[in-house]
């Protein structure tokens, strides 16, 4: 499989790409994502910033707290992609806007002391009550 991975946003007016490996897949139950996708959780893969371009059309942007600038449409709003200046050398993408998220299993839950309660998780998968930024 090839490293080069796009995908892009419902409406089709922001699209994006990135070149590295399907690796470093999370499940965050955080407030912040929740709140800012209206899902459970949100699944991001964390990849090289410098792999990552935006192929077509410009994203909005939203800084959702002191450290991360999120990145949607300004058309549909779906919520793309994170950056935080936590990790300057990485941006996270979310899974759910590729055009293949199927090849893009998560391999731990990050946040999980925010999950909602009566979310299961699955418990084969590494827990962090946080996130460690390496």
């Amino acid at each position: 499989m090839s490293d080069l991975h796009q995908g892009g946003c419902q409406c089709g007016a922001v699209r994006y790409q990135f070149r590295a490996p399907l690796r470093d897949i999370a499940h965050c139950h955080c407030s912040v994502c929740r709140r800012s996708t209206g899902g459970i959780l949100v699944t991001w893969i964390t990849v090289p910033r410098a792999s990552f371009t935006w192929a077509c059309g410009e994203p909005a942007r939203f800084a959702s707290s002191p450290t991360c600038e999120r990145y949607f449409c300004p058309s549909c709003g779906a919520h793309l992609a994170l950056f935080t200046t936590l990790s300057p050398n990485s941006l996270d993408v979310t899974i759910a806007t590729l055009d293949h998220p199927e090849h893009a299993a998560a391999d731990r839950h990050i946040w999980t002391q925010s999950r909602l309660p009566w979310l299961e998780i699955d418990p084969l998968l590494p827990q962090e009550q946080q996130e460690r930024i390496d």
